[in-house]
C-alpha cells in the first residue's frame, strides 16, 4: 500500500499538521520541531515496509514522531527548554478539532505556552506519556504498544506526570477582546504605564527568556517604565500565536519584540515577550 511515493505522500498529507504540533509539543520550539518531524517522515518512508495494520497508520506514525523526539530531548544534554512561540498558521491541522472526550486538554490549550512551559518540566518520558493520553487521547493499552512498555508503566508514569502538572500549572483562560486589546496598544503606544498596569492582575508575570522574568504588576511597572518605554517610541501590530492574542512591537520601524499575551476576563495575566531575531523573523509584518 504504502511502496509507491505518491500513495505514501497522500497517506501522510492528512497528518502533517498534528505531528507537527506534536513534535512542537515535546521539543518545545519551532525549528526543532521542524526537524523531528521532517526526520520522522524520512524514517517513516525508510520503513514503511514495517507498517502492519495491527495499529492505525496514523498511531504508527505518532510511535515514530514520539521517538524521533525523545531521542532529540537525549541529545540536548540538558533538562528543558524555555519554549518559544509559533505562528498559528502553522497550526492549522489542530485548531479545528479536538481530541474527543477523553481529552484533558482541548486543541487551544495544548498549544498554550503557558501549557508548553509546564510540559517542559516534566522528564521527556513522561511528556510523552501525557500527551499521548491526554491531549491526543489515545488509550492506555495503545500508549503502551507506542512506547513498547507495559499499560502499569504509562498507567504510573501518567500519575507522576498529572501530579507536576497539578502542582505548578495555571490553565490559560480566555481574554474578553477587543475591549481589552484595543487599550492594551493604547497603553503600550502611548508608554502609558498606568493604563497598561490597570489591565494586569496584581500577580502577573512579565516573560523574557532567557532574562529572569518580572513578577508582579507593580514590578513590572517599575521595569517598563524604566528600562523600555524610554527607548523609543513603540507600534504595535497584531499577530497570532500559540492560539492567543499577540503583537509584534515595533521601535523606529524595526522589530523589538513579540509580546504574547494570556489572562483570564479583563485582567492579563501573563506577558511572554520574545526578543530574538530568528524568532522575530517568523511574525514579519506584511503589507
Amino acid at each position: 500500500m504504502l511502496e509507491s511515493a505518491d500513495v505514501f505522500g497522500d497517506e501522510v498529507a492528512g497528518y502533517r499538521g498534528e505531528l507537527f504540533a506534536h513534535c512542537y509539543r515535546m521539543v518545545g520550539t519551532v525549528d526543532e520541531a521542524e526537524d523531528a518531524l521532517q526526520e520522522t517522515l524520512l524514517r517513516a518512508w525508510q520503513g514503511r515496509h514495517t507498517y502492519r495494520e495491527q495499529i492505525s497508520f496514523r498511531a504508527w506514525l505518532y510511535r515514530i514522531a514520539t521517538n524521533t523526539c525523545l531521542n532529540a530531548i537525549d541529545a540536548r544534554k540538558r533538562d528543558h527548554v524555555e519554549p518559544g512561540p509559533c505562528p498559528d498558521e502553522l497550526l492549522t491541522g489542530i485548531v479545528s478539532t479536538d481530541s474527543g472526550p477523553e481529552a484533558r486538554y482541548d486543541s487551544h490549550e495544548s498549544v498554550s505556552l503557558a501549557f508548553l512551559t509546564m510540559l517542559q518540566v516534566l522528564p521527556a518520558r513522561q511528556r510523552a506519556v501525557l500527551l499521548l493520553r491526554d491531549v491526543l487521547a489515545f488509550r492506555g493499552d495503545e500508549v503502551a504498544r507506542l512506547l513498547e512498555t507495559s499499560v502499569q508503566a504509562v498507567n504510573s508514569t501518567l500519575q507522576r506526570a498529572r501530579k507536576t502538572l497539578r502542582g505548578g500549572y495555571v490553565r490559560p483562560r480566555l481574554l474578553n477582546p477587543p475591549n481589552l486589546l484595543e487599550r492594551y496598544i493604547r497603553a503600550w503606544e502611548a508608554a502609558d504605564v498606568v493604563s497598561l498596569v490597570a489591565l494586569l492582575r496584581e500577580d502577573a508575570v512579565l516573560s523574557m527568556p532567557p532574562r529572569p522574568a518580572v513578577m508582579g504588576a507593580r514590578a513590572i511597572s517599575d521595569f517598563l517604565a524604566e528600562s523600555i518605554f524610554p527607548i523609543a517610541p513603540m507600534r504595535l501590530v497584531a499577530a497570532r500565536a500559540n492560539q492567543s492574542p499577540a503583537f509584534v512591537a515595533y521601535m523606529q520601524e524595526r522589530q523589538f519584540a513579540l509580546l504574547v499575551i494570556d489572562g483570564e476576563g479583563e485582567r492579563i495575566r501573563r506577558i511572554y515577550a520574545f526578543a530574538d531575531p530568528q524568532v522575530l523573523a517568523r511574525f514579519e509584518e506584511v503589507g
